[in-house]
């Protein structure tokens, strides 16, 4: 082996960039390597690695809207520069199965954007892959089926295994150069994402009737998203939809709003967007957003900017609304995760 220490960072939502974490760290140990796995939930102070010996460190993160989660980017700019040390990347996106066929997600930025980071602090970027663990999106989909997890684990867990060999080895692997081109691609769709997308997803769950406030959620959310308002668990829009919350809570009462987030949506493009046009026309101002596409860019910022303040705006609202039994129980039944066939994902143990 190449090194002869291994420090692994990680984040993990609910463990699939955890268990590839222990994959690694397991075939560092197997052939002789002091390892270190370390989970950055709630981090503040970022302790500078020993590095007197040869030394592997590396980022294992889930994919968050083709972006690395937001405290994953900012552990990264924390981290201290160095001029020797090689490093590593890994990113768990949303993999799916159809039929025989492994079907891959994307990375966007989650890639892209650590590795140019790295590089610029004086770090030697030796391997970048990207690993297809199940989608864990529950907003859109349910919890894949357990017989699919085993397959696409079972498949992963030899893609790690080798990529771990060959790091660890000397070698250098860019697995995730592949997908360069449809990851550059979908930049502005992560960039939207990251500057606005997750900010409306903070405002997808609710907590029902079913809640006993044993507070499992605000003591297990790994970056303090959570608060107890009015006896009930209120997202904040630091909430990075890792889905923590929704799969570990032990009375299954945090749903995620599917039936009204659709209608959010629906009012904001139906009536506020189309008032706001009305508004503009009415000033003679309207014009000016049609005259090149940096200013229709411009109407499409101050169109998400609206919308993402009317969405936090009728979060609180229904917030306090929850507390009448009717309210809550037509937003219980109409979110699909009340349902026993939304299946809620549960990463298996490595």
């Amino acid at each position: 082996m190449k090194y002869k220490i291994l420090i692994i960072y990680y984040f993990s939502g609910t463990g699939n960039a955890k268990n590839a974490a222990r994959w690694i760290i397991k075939q560092a140990e197997e052939n002789g390597l002091t390892t270190r796995l370390i989970n950055i939930d709630r981090f503040e102070d970022i302790e500078p690695p020993d590095l007197s010996r040869p030394t592997l460190i590396g980022f294992c993160s889930p994919t968050h809207g083709f972006n690395m989660p937001p405290i994953v980017i900012k552990f990264i700019m924390k981290f201290p520069r160095t001029r020797t040390t090689d490093v590593f990347i890994l990113n768990t996106r949303g993999g799916l199965k159809l039929n025989r066929f492994f079907l891959p997600g994307l990375s966007g930025l989650a890639q892209i954007f650590p590795a140019i980071v790295l590089r610029m602090k004086g770090y030697r970027v030796v391997g970048m892959q990207p690993l297809d663990l199940p989608s864990n999106w529950l907003l859109l989909h349910p919890g894949l089926r357990e017989k699919v997890i085993e397959s696409i684990y079972s498949r992963c867990n030899r893609i790690v295994n080798e990529f771990a060999l060959k790091i660890l080895g000397g070698e250098k692997k860019y697995k995730a150069l592949l997908s360069l081109p449809f990851d550059i691609a979908i930049i502005p769709i992560s960039l939207a994402y990251y500057f606005f997308g997750r900010f409306f997803l903070a405002k997808t769950l609710i907590a029902t009737d079913a809640c006993n406030n044993c507070e499992k959620c605000i003591v297990q959310c790994p970056v303090r998203a959570i608060t107890m308002i009015n006896d009930r668990p209120f997202w904040s829009y630091n909430c990075e939809s890792c889905m923590r919350c929704v799969n570990n809570c032990p009375q299954r009462a945090i749903e995620t709003t599917q039936t009204y987030s659709a209608i959010l949506i629906l009012i904001s493009s139906m009536v506020i967007s189309p008032l706001l046009v009305r508004m503009l026309e009415y000033i003679g101002v309207w014009d000016l957003f049609n005259r090149s596409a940096f200013t229709q860019n411009i109407w499409t910022l101050i169109n998400s900017l609206i919308f993402i303040l009317f969405a936090i705006i009728c979060y609180r609202g229904l917030h306090l609304l929850m507390r009448f039994r009717l309210v809550n129980r037509i937003i219980t039944y109409t979110s699909f995760s009340k349902y026993r066939f939304w299946r809620r994902y549960k990463a298996p143990k490595s």
